[in-house]
Formats: structure tokens, sequence, C-alpha cells
């Protein structure tokens, strides 16, 4: 069987496929933009990076950011070359062989389970910041975190069309908020502006705790190519996914390198220890600068953040599965489209189930917080190694195809690689402090679980393998 024939046989059975052409250009940005959930960083999760960076908060945040865009070199290259939901499951199918892809899919596996802890369990966590009559009761949270894994899942189930609607008009909006008012702190901060938290002035020239906050800052911007996984039902695909790609990372830029300045100038660049310290230190600076009305907002729009990203979460992993299990590896028997609606609504099924037990179980065991962190390390861990065996696959690829240009297909993967390598071994090494080291080590233990995994549908099912991860479009 050939890939041509493949493709047709696929065109021939349009009940059985996703909806091509469902979406444009505006969806497949916001698709990936969600992913950052940015008021979430501005309200919450720059603590990390700021424990780290300090006043120079803003200058990680932005070499994150320029990080990011060279990881996002890959999915721009393979968008015009291959056109399936599995993104870089196929890609590297494509690139290095269906091994490679089954390795990438296990890794991207590893993530797609502990992921979706950021908004299910992070948003109880934040609303447990806000409230210490809720957090007193100790239960609030599982209804908050089915609540918001049952919202990204029904809009996902129903359909590409409402789910990216919804996304894209809260995406505009959330944007247009932290960029207006970062800009009212600015102004309001006057003479107290600086260039300093762009410097390594605040760390008194050491580069190792900037870089240190920057691992943290890397994992915010995380997902920005995931419109990747909508490709098979976007218009225009070859064209218009690169272009969301790069949108949406411009966007991320802007929604969170200028809040993060202003958040920073705003507390003090000299006293960013006590932001790193404090539980909720962006609804502090809103409600000091923007008062109630800022304050408040923040809190409707974090939580917006949170929904916004669970949407994106089910869409971005049920395709990914779809696409393997099309191919006949690990969800062979749930693979179908609803006939109507088009979506892979066992897949969606299956999705609330695993990710329902998991959170549940785990924030049980810990707590929302200290579950969230824990099921995130993991993710950190699984979706750089993702990128790395992608990397790989785009040089193999291109040089294979003759397309091979060497800044494009050479240097910046490779290079992208290396500090995947650097974040994770920053990441695991020393090993955190029980309960976060086990997550360490349950995260090193999948990936080398993978290496098993792709080596048994290698062997096993080369026929598959060959056929894997091919284009759809």
């Amino acid at each position: 069987m050939t890939e041509s024939a493949g493709r047709t046989a696929v065109e021939t059975a349009p009940a059985t496929e996703l909806k091509k052409g469902a979406v444009g250009l505006w969806e497949g940005v916001f698709q990936s933009f969600s992913f950052v959930g940015p008021a979430g960083d501005v309200a919450i999760l720059l603590v990390g990076t700021a424990a780290f960076a300090l006043g120079a908060t803003p200058l990680a945040v932005l070499i994150a950011w320029i990080i990011y865009g060279l990881w996002m070199v890959v999915p721009n290259e393979f968008s015009t070359e291959i056109v399936n939901a599995g993104s870089y499951y196929s890609y590297s199918a494509r690139g290095l062989g269906g091994g490679a892809g089954v390795l990438a899919l296990w890794f991207w596996m590893g993530e797609n389970f502990t992921g979706p802890a950021f908004a299910v369990l992070g948003l109880s966590s934040f609303i447990y910041l806000l409230s210490a009559s809720i957090a007193a009761t100790g239960w609030v949270w599982i209804p908050i975190a089915i609540a918001v894994l049952v919202f990204g899942v029904v809009l996902s189930y129903l359909g590409i069309r409402p789910s990216l609607g919804y996304t894209m008009w809260a995406g505009f909006l959330e944007i247009a908020f932290l960029v207006v008012t970062a800009i009212i702190i600015v102004v309001e901060l006057g003479r107290h502006n600086t260039l300093a938290p762009f410097t390594l002035t605040p760390l008194h020239g050491a580069l190792n705790p900037l870089f240190l906050g920057v691992i943290f800052s890397v994992l915010d911007f995380t997902g920005l190519g995931t419109a990747t996984t909508i490709s098979e039902e976007t218009r225009d695909s070859r064209r218009l996914i690169r272009r969301a790609i790069i949108i949406a990372w411009v966007l991320s830029g802007i929604a969170l390198v200028l809040p993060s300045y202003a958040l920073t100038a705003g507390w003090g660049v000299g006293a960013m220890t006590g932001y790193a310290k404090s539980p909720d230190p962006g609804l502090v600076v809103y409600l000091h600068y923007l008062g109630r009305a800022g304050w408040l907002m923040l809190i409707l729009f974090t939580i917006n953040s949170y929904l916004m990203y669970m949407v994106a979460k089910v869409n971005a992993v049920t395709r990914i599965w779809y696409s393997a299990g099309r191919d006949g590896v690990l969800f062979g028997r749930l693979a179908k489209v609803h006939p109507r609606l088009r979506t892979p609504h066992l897949l969606v099924v299956l999705f609330f189930g695993l990710i329902m037990v998991i959170n549940l179980v785990a924030g049980l065991i810990l707590g929302p917080e200290e579950a969230a962190i824990w099921l995130l390390t993991i993710a950190g861990v699984c979706i750089i190694a993702v990128h790395i065996v992608s990397n790989t696959a785009l040089t193999a690829y291109m040089w294979r195809a003759r397309k091979f240009r060497a800044l494009t297909h050479g240097v910046i993967p490779t290079v992208a690689t290396i500090m995947g390598a650097v974040v994770i071994w920053y990441s695991v090494y020393p090993v955190p402090a029980a309960p976060i080291g086990y997550a360490v080590f349950i995260a090193l233990g999948w990936l080398v679980v993978g290496f098993g995994v792709a080596y048994y549908y290698a062997r096993r099912h080369p026929e598959l393998m060959k056929l894997a991860g091919r284009s759809r479009g």
C-alpha cells in the first residue's frame, strides 16, 4: 500500500476522518496560544522564575521566549511538508522511522497524562489562595477540578469550531487586558522605570541563577507548537499552520515579557525575594496599581487562562492519540470519529476518565497544590524529550528529501536539542527532595520504558511502522 493510496482511502471515507477545512488561521493561533495561559503566569506562575532570577525575571522570560522560538523551527518546517494530527509523533515517524514516532508518542503521552494538572489542579490551588475559608474545607478542590476538566472535555467533544471559537475570542481579550494593564503600571511607575531587569545587574553579574529562572520560564511557553495537531482540520494547512505558530509565539512574548517587566518594576527590582515568597504576587501588584477592579479582572482572566488551556489540551491530546490509533499504534480500537461532530469522541471520553483518576488520586494523596507541582515535574521532563526526538527527525527528514539547509535544519535543531538536554539536567539534578524527587524518577523511568515500546513496534509491526505518520493532506 503506497502513501498516496493510503491518502486516497482516507479521502473516500469522510465519516471516519476529522473535518477538513473546519477552521482557519486564528483558530490555529489560539489553539497554540491557549497553552501558555499568560494571565495564570502573571498572577502566579512567574514566582518560579522570580525565585531564582529575582530582579532579572524579565530577562529570564525574554531568553526563554527566544529559546522556545528556536524549538518552533521544527513544527514550522514540518508543517509545510506533513499534514497530520499526530504532530511531533508523525514528524518523528517520517523523519527517523516509525519506531522513533512511537518513541516520541510515548514521551508525549507522559506529558499528556500529567500536564493537564496545570488546569485541573492549578485552578483549585489558585482559588484556595483567594479564600482561606474555601481552602479550610479541604475538599472544595475536587468539584473545581471536575468542573475544569468537564468544561474542556465537553467543548472539545462538541467540535473543533466551538472549542476554538471560545479560545480565540477569550484569548484576544486576555492579551488586550494584560498589555493594557502592563502599560498602565509602567506609566504609573514614571521615573522609577529602569532597564536593569533586562540586565544581570540585579544578580550582580551571576549567570547561574538567571538560567535556573530561564528553566522555569521555558515551561511557561510549552504547547506553542500544538496548532499542528489541528492541521488536518485547518484550511490551506501547509501555509496557515506555519503562520499560526509564528503569530502565537509573537503574541505569547507580548503577553508575558511586558507584564513580567511591569510586575518586577512594580514590586521593586531590589525586593524580588519577597515577590518569590508571596503566594499571589501578581494579584498584589495589580491591587496596588490598578485597584480592586484590576485585581478582580486579573482573577477572572486567570480563571479564563486555565479554562482555555483545558480546551486546547483536550483538542491536542485526543488528536495525537487519534493519529497514532489510526496507524495501529496503542489506541487503535478507539481511533474513531463521531459521525456528526467529526471529533475523536471515544478518545475524548478516555482522556476524561484517565485524567480524572490521575488528578484526583494525586490530589487526595498530596493535596492539590503539591500534586500539581508533582505531576508538572513529570510533564516538563517528558515534553522536552519529545522536542529532542523531533529536532533530530527534522534534520534527517530534510537531508533525505534533499531540502536540507544548514542553519534551519542543522544548526538550530541541534542547538535546541542541547538546550533541551541542559534544561532536563537542571530539572532533575540534583534530585529534588521527596515527594518531587519521586516524580523525577518516574519521569526518567517513563522515558526508559519508551525505548522498549518503540523497539517492540519496530520489530513486531514493521509494516505499520513504514506508513506511520504519513501526510493526510
